[in-house]
């Protein structure tokens, strides 16, 4: 499964990264707007927003460029824990 995790905690991108790897996940994820994110998403099977520590304008960037097929999570929290719920729930 895909995850692509927009939002969050610059110095815990590893960490997420490390346990969508847990859950067997290939994960990328966006912290700041570097750029568009227009050619960088790709189509992923989960999306997940951390609403808390993002801006207005990349959330709905990054909206914008979803696939119908994309199962979209937003999360107020950007921490582990938040993570590992939206993980359980959706790639078991």
């Amino acid at each position: 499964m895909s995850v692509v995790i927009v939002g969050g905690n610059e110095c815990m991108e590893r960490r997420y990264k490390e346990l969508c790897e847990s859950y067997r996940c290939q994960a990328r994820v966006f912290t700041k707007p570097r750029g568009g994110l227009k050619n960088k998403l790709g189509s992923p099977d989960l999306m997940i927003f951390f609403t808390s520590t993002m801006s207005h304008k990349m959330l709905v960037g990054a909206l914008s460029e979803v696939d119908s097929s994309t199962i979209i999570e937003h999360c107020k929290s950007a921490s582990l824990s938040a993570l590992r719920t939206v993980l359980e729930k959706h790639a078991g």
